[in-house]
């Protein structure tokens, strides 16, 4: 009987998955991809004279400083990558 109920959670478990990647799963990676564009946006703005690109005065800069430390290295990385044409079409 145990074998039963274990490949009913199964089967209920690939159906949820199937239900999830057919409903909801483009829009979730939209957000996602959303958020991150957000995200870099934001770092761009508040420290954008690590690049060369200065926008808010330093004072401020140093008070958002803890809260995004923890991402500099990655928006960096994202922003000095070069890009071409047909991934700016993918996005």
């Amino acid at each position: 009987m145990s074998k039963f109920r274990e490949r009913i959670r199964e089967a209920y478990q690939f159906f949820k998955g199937m239900m999830y990647g057919m409903m909801f799963y483009d829009a979730v990676m939209m957000f996602r991809r959303q958020r991150a564009d957000m995200e870099h946006l934001f770092v761009l703005i508040s420290f954008g004279d690590l690049i060369g690109v200065p926008i808010l005065p330093p004072y401020y800069n140093l008070r958002l400083l803890p809260y995004i430390v923890p991402m500099i290295n990655r928006w960096r990385r994202r922003m000095l990558r070069e890009r071409d044409l047909t991934e700016l079409a993918i996005e």
